[in-house]
């Protein structure tokens, strides 16, 4: 059943990781992802801290679906301007010390029990089809590296980064043509980015992607800043976009990354909504 492939990354819920956990429990589902525990990022948790994930993901049966990642969310050249976003924790690094945090990251993700591990593209440069060969080398550099470990990156298209659209980041995959990259799709960011999320977007990533990340948003008419809401009361199509995801063979799950808060509200209540929309499209097309 659809219903039993969402998923939620943990502090979307609460920045308190059992409290997270728990609910997650408590709402039915069998999927967390993970990016930030009680404070510290994934990517720099210590042996000591990932035997404590690893210990209470299993104690509640749960599965992790992927390591949410912020590698390559840094400066190609720090000399230059270019876009920022957020970095849950993260300095900022150069290219080359995010790529020496690989090998930690795979080891993280094999302890945990997944070959996923989320990755951008760089922070946006003003022109970034100029950098379009340094951003490929890096890819390809980390995906010869990912196959050899048997793991599987994926870059999310996210506004902040040179792979800001779909189509951005289908051409980074397919140059650098690698059975260990693919695509991680949020259609909601697809709206941040200004584009058009399905299905235009969906398009371009629908024979790439490995990996889904739901997420709504509108875009202030007034104002023209996108601004995220709770699934189902967004310019998203789930109901549609999941449905032809499901007859172009997607097997994988829905990983609620909402971004929204309600006002006066909190973190869970605001993923609360945006579970309850993410189920109200999947019964429209079971």
């Amino acid at each position: 059943m659809l219903q039993d492939r969402i998923g939620v990354i943990s502090d979307e819920v609460s920045s308190n990781f059992i409290e997270a956990l728990d609910w997650i429990v408590a709402e039915g589902l069998k999927f967390v992802e993970l990016r930030v525990v009680n404070g510290t990022n994934i990517a720099a948790v210590s042996d000591e801290e990932l035997c404590f994930v690893k210990q209470e993901v299993e104690k509640r049966k749960l599965q992790v679906t992927a390591i949410a990642s912020p590698l390559f969310k840094c400066a190609l050249d720090r000399s230059r301007p270019v876009s920022t976003g957020d970095v849950f924790g993260q300095v900022e690094e150069t290219p080359r010390q995010h790529q020496l945090k690989l090998p930690r990251l795979f080891k993280i993700a094999k302890a945990l029990g997944t070959r996923n591990i989320r990755i951008f593209s760089f922070w946006r440069e003003r022109e970034p089809s100029k950098y379009e060969a340094e951003i490929i080398r890096y890819l390809t550099e980390a995906a010869v590296m990912a196959q050899k470990e048997n793991i599987m990156l994926l870059i999310e298209n996210e506004d902040s980064c040179n792979g800001g659209s779909a189509r951005e980041v289908a051409n980074y995959v397919n140059k650098v043509n690698s059975p260990a990259l693919r695509a991680l799709w949020d259609p909601g960011n697809e709206v941040f980015s200004h584009n058009s999320p399905y299905p235009e977007g969906y398009h371009e990533v629908k024979d790439l992607l490995h990996h889904v990340h739901i997420k709504d948003a509108v875009t202030d008419s007034q104002t023209g800043k996108v601004m995220a809401v709770p699934v189902g009361q967004g310019v998203v199509p789930f109901a549609q976009q999941i449905k032809q995801l499901e007859a172009n063979g997607y097997q994988g799950q829905y990983v609620i990354e909402t971004h929204y808060i309600p006002e006066g509200g909190t973190q869970m209540q605001g993923t609360a909504m945006s579970l309850r929309g993410l189920r109200q499209a999947l019964q429209e097309i079971s």
